[in-house]
């Protein structure tokens, strides 16, 4: 409550979000604050939010994490960007990267001077000019402080649970064990007071932060914050997922494969893949998903497949009273473009930020939901342009996603884009110009026009220029070992025995 000093913070719920909570309010603010992790062995987690963005290695930054311990204790393999397949159309190919594409200059970026080429005939692919999808496309990686690379993480979402738990507990951490049977309010605020477990303990606290997964028990169950439903831009609501042992060696890339109804995932960790097919259930039964991912799979099973059903979309608010909802407990979009784990750091990294130390009140709330609200807004953006943007015909699913109503904010950028070949980027927006640019590439969206300032170079000048850029790249990447020798050496699992 407003003017009571925040000392007793209580997590409700375990898993990658629970733990991560815990892990950056011990490790950042630890000396000020007495932190409970309620969680029950006999309530299982996700587990699936195995692919991460570049912003994970700022989150390991920030927990204090050695990455090659980290990658080790997660069976973690590297990751330069996604391979998108089946998307613009059935054998369509394109990799969204992690890197940046070309040299700009104040006048424009980059592209404009290759679409200014590419109109005289000469340029190569975009991809040419980019080091970090030119290495994904070899299966090459190398990483140094001389050498950086922009690269994020495949992880095992369970291992790095134990991992950071353990971690927390070694750091002050309490984790309580038990099921939540009550929670209970302060009968004039509203705040919440306690958690009451089917033990009998009572948990009480200053600040909750509810890391119960879809349920949302404290912000939804308990608060009735509101759930604003995105289903009609995003219209995949189920998943079935499963592992399978390792047959080649990990490229660093994810994998999103476009099927009739939705796509499939393949992730490639040290010790294992993760495979999961994602679908619209108004388009394909659950049998039929389970027999189609089944059907899809090259290594040995190494567990039965397992269902998730989700809502897309975010909760009207993310801090409400004195709860704060981190996870899927806050909101979800889909797993494409492998943004979960990212909410849940940058939650995290909010509430270090703007935490409540005297007292709860409504100008942090109001500041932490606005920035809540335009990250998760500006994500469903992006992700919802990759199925808007196809040319694919052959499916009802297909159609319907390519004739939907999408949000005047992305219409724009689209519109934009077609007509000029402009992109921009929203200060605080995750996916950057050049994220934008090689997914409306590849999603078969052809800009009519450009920036003229390639004009002003004459064409051999210009082509000189592309042609030593390219062979750059094409020089570095020849020199990087393979990604499954550096991951061998760097962090290889044998390393930890």
């Amino acid at each position: 409550m407003q003017g009571q000093v925040v000392k007793k913070v209580v997590v409700a719920g375990g898993g990658s979000a629970g733990w991560m909570a815990a892990a950056g309010l011990s490790t950042q603010l630890g000396a000020l604050l007495d932190i409970t992790l309620v969680e029950s062995d006999a309530i299982g987690t996700v587990g699936v939010g195995e692919s991460t963005i570049p912003t994970a290695r700022t989150f390991v930054h920030l927990l204090g994490l050695d990455e090659r311990e980290f990658m080790r204790e997660t069976g973690a393999t590297f990751k330069l960007g996604i391979l998108f397949e089946n998307w613009g159309q059935v054998g369509d190919r394109y990799i969204h990267s992690f890197g940046q594409v070309g040299k700009s200059t104040l006048m424009a970026h980059f592209h404009h001077l290759w679409l200014h080429a590419k109109a005289q005939g000469f340029g190569g692919d975009l991809g040419d000019y980019c080091l970090e999808l030119r290495a994904s496309e070899e299966g090459k990686f190398y990483t140094a402080d001389d050498a950086p690379v922009n690269y994020a993480y495949h992880i095992d979402a369970t291992r790095f649970g134990r991992y950071l738990r353990k971690r927390c507990e070694n750091k002050g951490v309490r984790r309580v064990e038990g099921k939540i049977q009550e929670v209970q309010q302060h009968p004039q605020t509203g705040h919440i007071t306690a958690l009451v477990l089917e033990s009998g303990e009572r948990v009480e606290g200053d600040l909750f932060i509810d890391c119960t997964g879809f349920r949302g028990l404290l912000i939804e169950q308990t608060l009735k914050a509101g759930f604003e439903d995105w289903g009609q831009w995003l219209p995949n609501d189920r998943a079935v997922a499963v592992q399978t042992r390792t047959r080649d060696p990990a490229m660093p890339l994810t994998r999103a494969i476009a099927h009739t109804a939705g796509w499939q995932w393949g992730i490639p960790l040290q010790h294992r893949e993760g495979n999961g097919w994602v679908y619209c259930s108004d388009f394909m039964s659950d049998d039929e998903a389970s027999s189609s991912l089944l059907g899809q799979l090259k290594g040995e099973r190494l567990t039965d497949p397992w269902q998730l059903r989700f809502r897309p979309g975010r909760r009207r608010k993310a801090w409400d009273k004195n709860c704060v909802a981190i996870g899927l407990a806050a909101g979800f979009i889909e797993p494409l473009e492998a943004t979960s784990l990212h909410m849940i750091m940058i939650a995290v990294t909010r509430l270090l930020q703007l935490f409540p130390f005297t007292g709860v009140n409504d100008a942090l709330t109001t500041r932490f939901n606005f920035l809540a609200n335009q990250e998760i807004e500006r994500i469903r953006d992006f992700i919802i342009l990759h199925y808007n943007a196809t040319e694919r015909t052959d499916t009802p699913y297909w159609n319907r996603c390519r004739t939907m109503e999408i949000p005047a904010s992305l219409a724009e950028r689209i519109q934009l884009f077609r007509e000029t070949a402009q992109v921009y980027h929203v200060p605080g927006e995750l996916f950057l110009v050049d994220s934008w640019l090689q997914v409306m590439l590849g999603q078969r969206i052809r800009p009519a026009s450009h920036h003229l300032m390639g004009a002003l170079m004459p064409p051999e000048q210009l082509r000189r220029a592309l042609d030593d850029l390219k062979g750059n790249i094409d020089r570095a990447v020849a020199r990087m070992p393979s990604h499954q020798d550096f991951v061998d050496r760097y962090a290889g699992l044998e390393l930890a025995d």
